[in-house]
């Protein structure tokens, strides 16, 4: 992962890329059940109506989502089946249209929401302190939209020898991440002029749009569609590494190496119990710290410097022979600096919310 640099590096890389998949999976749990709450909160409002109190817990959906988990992360070589990315991609267009249409038959149906250049103004109920920490964890809500390494997981994942692959990453690259930034600009661009300074975190699942309830459910079903796959691309990284090491470390053990056959099915007890272990832990954790925006945002503000910044900066420089101290060098190294900065204040603000929503919540009671 980071050949050029030394052992300390690579292991600060690891660790940072390790914490950042273990992150998103728990954000992952958490969005899951909120889109599959809201599925059954938009059935309530569309029969109730608007104002009614829909309030729906998340904690069993988590809790199915979990166990669908569980049996996933039993199959092996999960993370070759190439038809997985296909659908994450299709999920993943068909909710960004949805959400996208939504906004701009809510521009044209109701004009554009009250904005300012600004954004929230500061008034009586909104201090020009709550605002400054406000701002500083939605930099971490745009970190956690340049994080790359995530994408960069599904990319590698689906490629073949053939074509090169540093051919193949340079092209797949180039239009995953275009496109990745022309849905997050219109989703955010649309979504804010639909809403105003009243933008929900979620415009999907905080009920910006109630109507039409169907579109607003099938969107929410491809959100939980996507996420099922998508969780398992990403901790498959962390399965194997676990799994590996403990091979080499324990060769001998039969628990370790051997295969059981049950049912007509392989088997392996470190697998099972392992897998199993990591996706109750990692539910568990959602279930106490269900706050979707601040966790995104810390998550965002953690890994955007060392991931998307600092380590594709150094492994260029190494690679392409940058003397040190030569102009380009030296605005590299400013560029890392900001980075660092916007992602140190990120995170300080982002913490804050974190803080203010945990003294606000009583763990496992989470509801939509």
């Amino acid at each position: 992962m980071f050949t050029h640099a030394g052992t300390l590096q690579h292991k600060f890389c690891s660790v940072a890329q390790c914490g950042v998949l273990i992150g998103i999976t728990i954000g992952y749990t958490t969005t899951t059940a909120m889109s599959m709450a809201a599925v059954k909160r938009s059935n309530c409002f569309h029969k109730y109506g608007h104002g009614a109190a829909c309030h729906v817990p998340n904690n069993s959906f988590m809790v199915i989502f979990a166990i669908i988990q569980i049996f996933l992360s039993q199959v092996p070589n999960f993370h070759k089946l190439s038809p997985l990315s296909v659908i994450a991609a299709i999920m993943s267009f068909a909710y960004s249209f949805i959400g996208i249409g939504l906004s701009v038959a809510k521009i044209f149906g109701e004009g554009i929401g009250k904005t300012t250049l600004t954004g929230i103004p500061i008034g009586k109920d909104f201090t020009a302190m709550e605002k400054m920490w406000k701002i500083l964890s939605a930099l971490g809500d745009f970190a956690f939209s340049y994080s790359f390494c995530f994408v960069l997981i599904e990319i590698q994942d689906t490629l073949k020898s053939s074509p090169p692959e540093n051919k193949q990453m340079k092209k797949a690259t180039a239009i995953g991440i275009s496109t990745s930034i022309v849905f997050y600009m219109m989703c955010g661009m649309l979504g804010y002029a639909a809403f105003g300074n009243e933008a929900p975190g979620n415009f999907l699942t905080g009920f910006g749009f109630y109507d039409p309830f169907w579109l607003v459910d099938l969107a929410n079903i491809c959100i939980v569609v996507h996420l099922l796959g998508a969780y398992q691309v990403l901790a498959q990284p962390i399965f194997g590494y676990v799994e590996s090491w403990s091979k080499e470390k324990w060769p001998q053990n039969k628990l370790i190496s051997k295969e059981f056959s049950l049912w007509g099915y392989d088997i392996n007890m470190l697998r099972f119990v392992w897998r199993t272990s990591y996706v109750i832990v990692m539910t568990m954790i959602a279930m106490i710290f269900p706050f979707f925006n601040d966790f995104v945002g810390l998550l965002g503000a953690c890994t955007f410097w060392p991931l998307s910044v600092y380590f594709p900066l150094e492994m260029y420089i190494s690679q392409a022979k940058i003397r040190k101290y030569s102009f380009t060098w030296i605005w590299m190294q400013i560029v890392s600096l900001v980075c660092f900065i916007v992602s140190l204040v990120a995170a300080i603000g982002s913490t804050r919310g974190l803080i203010i929503s945990v003294q606000l919540f009583k763990p496992f009671q989470s509801e939509s």
